[in-house]
């Protein structure tokens, strides 16, 4: 039997779910990649409920819940930069038990279906410089265009490599 599908506008209800699901799912996605510490300390400072809901209230960020047979599975999020057609992805995450499947190309294709209609020329995200996940963005047609690395605090950067889509 095909499982059902869905994509849909999250909102300050789904403020715990999220955090539910980053909690699931940050330790599989960078646990060989960064510190116990350092996933407890960024899970912490973007996650929180205060944090998320200013995510989605102050900064505008838009997210998505991705939910296979009315379970909610993975998110996305995403914002206008204010920069000539210009988008953030903030973030793409799905439970590592369910990869795979087409499901983050279902939200970044979600993403892209939101962003268009808005003048959208291009799609930028930062990801970690060694997260396996590089692959899958340049499979979704990203490039990697620069490097950046941001100190988040308590004596950590994040090392990314920016990509971008060009649309």
């Amino acid at each position: 039997m095909e499982q059902e599908v869905d994509i849909r506008q999250a909102d300050l209800d789904d403020i715990n779910t999220i955090g539910f699901l980053a909690q699931q799912i940050w330790p599989q996605a960078y646990g060989e990649i960064l510190t116990a510490a350092q996933i407890a300390y960024m899970l912490q400072l973007m996650y929180n409920p205060t944090s998320l809901k200013d995510q989605m209230t102050k900064q505008r960020h838009q997210f998505l819940v991705v939910e296979l047979d009315d379970e909610p599975v993975g998110f996305a999020s995403f914002s206008n930069t204010g920069k000539n057609g210009l988008f953030k992805l903030h973030k793409l995450y799905v439970l590592p038990n369910i990869q795979g499947k087409g499901l983050g190309k279902a939200l970044i294709n979600a993403v892209l279906d939101e962003i268009r209609p808005l003048g959208a020329t291009a799609l930028q995200l930062g990801v970690n410089r060694r997260n396996k996940a590089i692959s899958f963005y340049e499979k979704s047609g990203f490039s990697i265009i620069a490097e950046k690395d941001t100190d988040i605090g308590n004596g950590y950067l994040m090392t990314d490599y920016i990509m971008e889509k060009k649309l």
